[in-house]
């Protein structure tokens, strides 16, 4: 698949990594419909110009998600929603017991997977439906889903047990569902972002951001948003991607 001239849905697109992705495509050619909650999506799909729509969401939402999805199918002039990026997500800290022997929260921890995991299967499954309506390219291929994983799926730290248990959902659901769809020609994938620059990394303070940019091997730095965007794009681009997470962290191991 090509960027130049397909059509995409990128979530969580108002700023980080989905706003990245958004940028990156609509510079290779492509059309893209950004979907956030935030009211900062709008301001950034003006920013882009012409090739971008943008449309308010909630990734839970069978109805916003739906829309988004229609929003795509109708930017791409007839031919069809090409690719989606998943972005869209929440990080959540607690423990199981805290220090006054009170049990984690339930509800903040139903929230996590609702968003972070169920969020997931809603747009994999309105995007895969609408995919399967493509005409199909050269090699049958009708549509690439990107989703957004987490190193916390496989090194997660003390307080992360709803946040690593989302993505580790996010994972397992890579394989059986490129499985599933590639009777419709649909690729599935994930990656497994380390400690990047985005507005989640800017809530903490700059002291705990300096220690976890000082345990990347290398580059000894946090990563850049462009530099998920790049690899999202080359999912896109290269058809053997199919069913796997890739992790991207610059060799770090969570503690």
């Amino acid at each position: 698949m090509q960027v130049k001239d397909n059509t995409f849905l990128i979530t969580g697109a108002a700023s980080g990594l989905g706003g990245a992705t958004a940028e990156r495509l609509i510079a290779g050619g492509g059309r893209v419909v950004l979907c956030d909650l935030s009211d900062a999506v709008e301001a950034h799909a003006e920013k882009l110009g012409e090739s971008a729509r943008a449309v308010r969401g909630d990734v839970t939402s069978g109805d916003d998600i739906q829309a988004a999805v229609d929003a795509a199918v109708k930017l791409s002039g007839g031919r069809g929603l090409a690719g989606v990026v998943h972005c869209a997500g929440v990080v959540s800290v607690a423990k199981l017991v805290d220090r006054e022997g009170n049990p984690a929260d339930l509800d903040a921890y139903d929230r996590t997977v609702q968003i972070n995991l169920v969020g997931t299967f809603n747009v994999m499954r309105l995007a895969a439906a609408a995919m399967a309506r493509n005409a199909p390219g050269e090699d049958g291929e009708r549509g690439v889903i990107v989703n957004t994983a987490s190193i916390a799926a496989f090194d997660g730290q003390v307080g992360q047990c709803a946040y690593s248990a989302s993505k580790a959902g996010v994972v397992g659901m890579s394989l059986p569902a490129a499985r599933e769809l590639s009777r419709h020609g649909i690729r599935v994938m994930a990656i497994a972002p380390g400690v990047f620059e985005t507005p989640m990394m800017s809530e903490i303070p700059d002291e705990a951001a300096e220690a976890l940019a000082a345990a990347v091997p290398f580059p000894k730095r946090l990563g850049k948003p462009d530099e998920f965007a790049r690899l999202a794009e080359q999912i896109f681009t290269n058809p053997m991607l199919n069913g796997e997470t890739i992790r991207l962290d610059g060799g770090i191991r969570m503690q």
